[in-house]
């Protein structure tokens, strides 16, 4: 007699080839709506699931795995964020935790470079005129933006987009600038000519261009706060694909009505998905609804992952993406 599949609760509607496979191999539970679940349809779920496959829109807090069956061993989290996740709740409750690192990389720093793009060539805001009819003929004063050439990119945070970013900025002909907690090897330096600041506030002070590409975490909340913000030149672009906490949004929403900066991407949200209204309507603010690893394939890669996490998981053996409290 074969034993009973896992029982599979999947918060969200993933990719068809996704939820197909996980049919085959799982009591797999999908979500054909694809609205995020109430508190009660998740402390409902944390009852009857074996594994959880939640999303960053999942609040996974110690009150509710507290309340989780003794049936749930595993959270297999659809993404590679884990901030919505109590990592230390989890594995105190013995459960086991996996991401999708490495699947969206090349995604977001190609969106991360777009915004860059979008907001220092005024792309957005030229598009929006030729679509409303007002476009009258070239001229030489007019929709001028900044050129990104020889230009001084900051990154926050040197990890696997970080480091993809940087690629794509060289290859802009960007001089590449970088804080971490620690200096990247040497090797990877040298292969991007990038330069380590181990204080913030003096590489803020210094840059061209900002990118936030570091996890959130309680160390890295509002990073950005109303007195780092007043640390960057008046000329100074930043943009941010990683998470919307690492920005006081209030501040940065006065920094953009004084003027004091001179433009700004978003694709995430303190509060998302509510955005401050002090940076809607801004023609050099330039907003996006969380596209960051919306392509086809990396959706797909990461449903992917989540599956082979929970095989492997299933088979007895380690899961290849388990997250621990000391990786965070």
């Amino acid at each position: 007699m074969s034993a009973p599949r896992l029982k599979v609760v999947l918060t969200r509607r993933l990719p068809d080839a996704v939820e197909t496979r996980m049919r085959e191999l799982f009591d797999a539970e999908l979500n054909l709506s694809d609205r995020p679940m109430d508190r009660a349809a998740l402390e409902a779920a944390v009852q009857r699931a074996d594994v959880l496959v939640p999303t960053i829109t999942d609040t996974i807090d110690a009150a509710l795995i507290a309340a989780a069956g003794d049936q749930l061993k595993m959270i297999a989290n659809f993404g590679a964020g884990v901030d919505h996740i109590d990592i230390d709740a989890a594995v105190g409750r013995g459960l086991i935790v996996t991401n999708t690192p490495g699947v969206l990389t090349e995604d977001t720093a190609d969106l991360t470079m777009a915004l860059i793009l979008a907001v220092s060539r005024r792309i957005v805001e030229g598009a929006q005129v030729v679509a409303e009819g007002r476009f009258e003929g070239w001229s030489p004063t007019w929709m001028t933006g900044r050129k990104l050439w020889g230009k001084r990119l900051g990154i926050v945070g040197m990890g696997r987009i970080g480091q993809a970013l940087a690629r794509r900025a060289k290859a802009f002909g960007m001089q590449v600038h970088y804080h971490n907690r620690k200096p990247v090897p040497a090797m990877i330096a040298e292969e991007l000519g990038a330069t380590y600041w181990d204080d913030l506030d003096q590489m803020l002070a210094r840059m061209d261009l900002i990118s936030l590409n570091c996890p959130a975490t309680r160390e890295t909340h509002h990073l950005l706060s109303a007195e780092r913000l007043a640390r960057l030149q008046p000329h100074a672009i930043l943009i941010n694909t990683a998470r919307g906490e690492l920005i006081d949004e209030a501040a940065l929403s006065d920094a953009v009505a004084r003027r004091a900066i001179a433009g700004v991407g978003l694709d995430v949200y303190e509060h998302e998905p509510a955005i401050h209204p002090g940076l809607l309507g801004h023609a050099n603010v330039v907003l996006l609804p969380h596209l960051g690893s919306a392509t086809l394939e990396a959706r797909q890669d990461m449903g992917d992952r989540v599956i082979a996490n929970i095989q492997t998981f299933h088979n007895g053996h380690r899961p290849p993406d388990r997250v621990i409290p000391a990786m965070l």
